[in-house]
C-alpha cells in the first residue's frame, strides 16, 4: 500500500497517533485491555508495525514523561527514533518530532519548559551545522513546534549533560590524533585501516546557555565513553579509555573525576573492580551523582560474572581524589544488575537500578547509602514485568518505567517511588493493534538438569493450543550468555512470538550462565561452555517431551550470537534436532579470542588464553565435532560482524555443505554488523527461518509420519 507523507509523518501514522491519543485520553484503552477482541493471526509483517519505546525522562515536577519511540516508517530501511511526550494527569500523548534524524537522550530543563535531546538533522544542500547531518543537542517545548539547535559544532557532538540549574550544557566532541613513531606514514596513507596509532580522542566542553560562551574543560588524550556532572557542578565524572577500540573497555577503562576548583583530572583507585574482582576485564558504565554531589555510583559489568555497583564517597566538598572512600554495594539475593542505568531518588541516599530475577526485570532500590554503609533493598515495581529503563521525578516521589508484560510490548507506566508495590498507572498504549492479535500463551516452566540443578525457561504455545497435543517444538537460545530470556511478549526476529503464532511450541531456556538466578548459577558456566549449557538445554527438551508438549520427531533449535554458538554445539552433540538456525555463531573459541572485538568474554569463560588453556579452548569449540552433524542447518551472519566474525559461519557452511553433505544454506547480510538492522535484512531473517522450519518440521504430523515411512 502506498503511504502519503506530510512533514515527515505518513498519513497512516498520523491517523494512528490521533486514535491512540483519543483512546488514552478517553480511558477507552483500559477497557480494550480488559477484554480485547483477538481475531488477528500474527504474521512476519506484523513485526514491522510495532513501535518500541527506548528511553523515558520524567519532568522534574512529575507532570510529564518524555520518551523516544522507535518505529519502521517505509520506505525507509532503518527504524527512526522520534520524541514524544505524555501528560500524567490526562494521559494525553503528543508527538514532538517528525524528521528522520534519530532523536534520542531526552533531558528536562529544571523549569519543566524544555526538553533537550540529541538529533542528527539534515537538510538538502546544507553542509554547515546544525543541518549537516551531524549529531547536535536540540531543545523543544512541551507543546512541540520547531526544535532549536543548542549546539552547532562542525563535526557534531558525542554526548551531553545539562546542569541542574539549566544554565550550562556540557558536551563531548572527538578529535582525531595520530601520535606515534609512524605518524608521518599513517598520515600519508590515511585511507588505510590501522590496528592502532590513529585515535579519536575526546574533549569535554561547557556551553554557557545565558551568554552562549563555550569553553574547553578536558583534553586528556583519552576517550570519554560517558560522563555525568555533579548537581553543584564542582565535579564531573568520566568513564574513559586510552583509545577508541572496544577492547580498551576491558580492563583499561577507568573512572576519572575532573575537579572544577583546581581544573585537574584524577583517576579513582580501581583495586575493587580490577585486582579484587573475579576478572580484571570489567566494563565501567552509568556514572550517577547523588543530590549533594558527594557520592558517585557506577556499574562494572563482567562477562560470565555478576555485574556490581560501586559508590565513591567524597569526605569533603572539594576534596582531592585521594580522599575518596569506595565500596561495593550488596545486591539483593538472586538478582542480577541490568547494565545501563543508575539513578538516585530525589534528595535521598537511595540508589535505584534495574535488576533481573527469575525472568522478571524490576526497578530495585538500595536505601540509605553512606560511607561504606547501606540500608535494606526494596523493589519499586512488582509483578510479572520486564522493565527496560526508568526515570524518577525531581523530588523522588514518582517513577516512570518503560516495561512490557506477556500481553504487550514496552509502554510507559507510572509508579509511586515512595510506596513500593502500590497500584501503577499505564500512561501510553503505543501499539493498540496488538490488542487484536491472537497472542501465544507465555509462561514460566522449570525442569531439573542431570546434576540436580533446577533450570527455568519461557514456554510459548500457540493461542489455540489444546493441552495434551504434541507440537513441533523449536528451542530458542538467548545470547550473551550473561543474559536471560524474560517473561514478556517479545516479538523478535529470533523466534519469539512468531514461531508460536505459526503453530510451534517455543522453549527459551535460561541455561547455566543466565542472569537472574543467583551468582552460583551464573558462574557455574565458567570453564564449562559446551557442557553445562548443553545439558541444561537438552534436559529442558526431555521435560517438554515427557509432558506431552513436544513431538520428539519434530524438534528444532535456533539462536543468535551465543545462541548461535550454542546451536552449533547442540547439533554436534545430538541427532534429535531435525532443523537448526545458527545465527552469528562461534565455531572455534581460540580464533574467536583472536578475531572478536571483546576478547575478555573468551578469557573469562575459558579462564585463560589459547597458549595456556589449549585443551579448554578445544573442548569448548564445536568445530572439532562437525563430522557428527546430520541436522539441516541454515546459517545467518552479518558480513561486517565484529563480535562473531563471519569466518565462523562460513566455516560451518563449508563443512556441512562441501564435505559432510548436510542440507545447509548460508545467508550473509553484506552491510550488517552483529545484528541485522534494516527492514530488508530483518524480514529476510524471519521469512527464511519460517521456510526452513516449515520444510523440516512440518506442522501437519501425518505428513511427517508419511515422510518417515517413505
Amino acid at each position: 500500500m502506498t503511504r502519503s507523507e506530510i512533514n515527515g509523518c505518513n498519513w497512516s501514522r498520523v491517523v494512528m497517533c490521533v486514535i491512540v491519543t483519543w483512546l488514552v485520553a478517553g480511558g477507552i484503552a483500559d477497557a480494550l485491555a480488559g477484554d480485547p477482541l483477538r481475531d488477528h493471526d500474527i504474521t512476519a509483517d506484523d513485526y514491522f508495525t510495532i513501535g518500541v519505546i527506548t528511553n523515558c525522562a520524567m519532568s522534574p515536577d512529575g507532570k510529564y514523561a518524555a520518551y523516544t519511540e522507535s518505529r519502521w516508517e517505509p520506505p525507509n530501511e532503518k527504524r527512526n527514533l522520534d520524541l514524544w511526550i505524555v501528560e500524567v494527569a490526562t494521559r494525553q500523548v503528543r508527538r514532538l518530532t517528525f524528521d528522520p534524524a534519530v532523536d534520542a537522550s531526552p533531558q528536562w530543563s529544571p523549569d519543566n519548559q524544555w526538553i533537550y535531546f540529541t538529533s542528527s538533522r539534515k537538510r538538502a544542500g546544507e553542509d554547515k551545522p546544525p543541518y549537516n547531518g551531524k549529531k547536535q543537542v536540540w531543545r523543544i517545548g512541551t507543546t512541540g513546534g520547531r526544535p532549536f539547535a543548542v549546539t552547532r559544532v562542525e563535526d557534531g557532538i558525542m554526548g551531553y549533560d545539562l546542569s541542574k540549574d539549566g544554565q550550562t550544557l556540557y558536551y563531548t566532541v572527538s578529535q582525531e590524533a595520530v601520535d606515534d613513531e609512524w605518524k608521518d606514514l599513517r598520515k600519508e596513507y590515511k585511507s588505510l585501516e590501522y590496528g592502532h596509532g590513529v585515535v579519536e580522542f575526546t574533549q569535554l566542553w561547557k556551553l554557557d546557555l545565558i551568554h552562549w560562551h563555550s569553553e574547553k574543560l578536558v583534553d586528556e588524550k583519552r576517550v570519554i565513553r560517558s560522563f555525568a556532572v555533579s548537581p553543584g557542578e564542582n565535579r564531573i565524572a568520566m568513564i574513559s579509555t586510552p583509545n577508541d577500540l572496544l577492547i580498551s573497555n576491558e580492563g583499561r577503562s577507568r573512572v576519572d573525576v575532573y575537579t572544577v576548583a583546581d581544573k585537574a583530572v584524577t583517576a579513582l583507585p580501581d583495586e575493587l573492580w580490577r585486582n579484587q574482582a573475579p576478572s580484571p576485564y570489567g566494563w565501567i558504565s552509568s556514572p550517577a551523582w547523588s543530590h549533594d554531589g558527594n557520592s558517585l555510583a557506577f556499574e562494572v559489568d563482567f562477562d560470565g560474572y555478576p555485574a556490581e555497583i560501586f559508590v565513591a564517597h567524597w569526605l569533603a566538598a572539594q576534596s582531592p581524589g585521594d580522599a575518596v572512600v569506595i565500596h561495593k554495594l550488596r545486591r539483593p539475593d538472586e538478582v542480577s544488575v541490568s547494565s545501563g542505568h543508575l539513578q538516585w531518588r530525589g534528595t535521598s541516599q537511595d540508589l535505584c537500578f534495574v535488576a533481573e530475577g527469575h525472568a522478571r526485570a524490576r526497578v530495585h532500590c538500595i536505601t540509605d547509602i553512606g560511607n561504606k554503609t547501606q540500608g535494606p533493598a526494596r523493589e519499586l515495581t512488582l509483578g510479572d514485568v520486564a522493565v527496560g529503563t526508568f526515570s524518577i521525578s525531581g523530588g523522588g516521589e514518582t517513577l516512570a518505567a518503560v516495561l512490557s508484560t506477556v500481553t504487550h510490548p514496552p509502554d510507559v507506566f507510572l509508579f509511586s517511588a515512595n510506596r513500593p508495590g502500590s497500584e501503577h498507572k499505564r500512561l501510553t498504549r503505543v501499539n493498540p493493534q496488538v490488542d487484536t492479535w491472537k497472542l501465544p500463551s507465555i509462561e514460566l516452566t522449570t525442569w531439573v538438569a542431570p546434576d540436580g540443578v533446577e533450570v527455568e525457561g519461557i514456554l510459548e504455545l500457540p493461542p489455540d493450543y489444546t493441552p495434551g497435543t504434541k507440537l513441533p517444538m523449536v528451542v530458542e537460545l538467548h545470547g550473551g550468555p550473561t543474559s536471560a530470556s524474560l517473561l514478556r511478549m517479545r516479538f523478535w526476529i529470533y523466534g519469539r512470538v512468531l514461531m508460536a503464532a505459526r503453530g510451534y511450541a517455543l522453549l527459551s531456556p535460561n541455561y547455566r550462565g543466565s542472569t537472574g538466578y543467583g551468582d552460583k548459577f551464573l558462574t557455574d558456566l565458567i570453564g564449562h561452555k559446551n557442557d553445562r549449557d548443553v545439558t541444561d538445554v537438552l534436559a529442558g527438551v526431555d521435560a517438554m517431551i515427557e509432558r506431552g508438549i513436544a513431538d520428539p520427531d519434530r524438534l528444532g533449535v535456533m539462536g543468535w550470537s551465543n545462541g548461535g554458538y550454542l546451536t552449533n554445539c547442540l547439533i554436534t552433540r545430538t541427532r534429535r534436532f531435525k532443523a537448526a538456525s545458527s545465527g552469528a555463531g562461534v565455531l572455534e573459541v581460540s580464533m574467536q579470542w583472536g578475531m572478536e572485538d571483546t576478547p575478555g568474554h573468551v578469557i573469562n569463560f575459558q579462564q585463560g588464553f589459547p597458549w595456556n588453556r589449549t585443551d579448554a579452548m578445544h573442548a569448548a569449540s564445536p568445530l572439532y565435532e562437525l563430522d557428527k552433524v546430520v541436522t539441516p542447518t541454515i546459517v545467518h551472519v552479518g558480513g561486517k560482524d565484529p563480535r562473531c566474525p563471519p569466518g565462523h559461519s562460513r566455516a560451518l557452511y563449508r563443512a556441512l555443505h562441501e564435505y559432510l553433505d548436510v542440507p545447509t544454506e548460508l545467508i550473509v547480510y553484506p552491510t550488517q554488523g552483529h545484528c541485522p538492522m534494516t527492514y530488508t535484512t530483518r524480514k529476510a531473517k524471519m521469512v527464511w527461518d519460517l521456510a526452513w522450519f516449515d520444510r523440516y518440521l512440518p506442522l501437519d504430523e501425518p505428513e511427517v509420519k508419511q515422510a518417515q515411512q517413505d
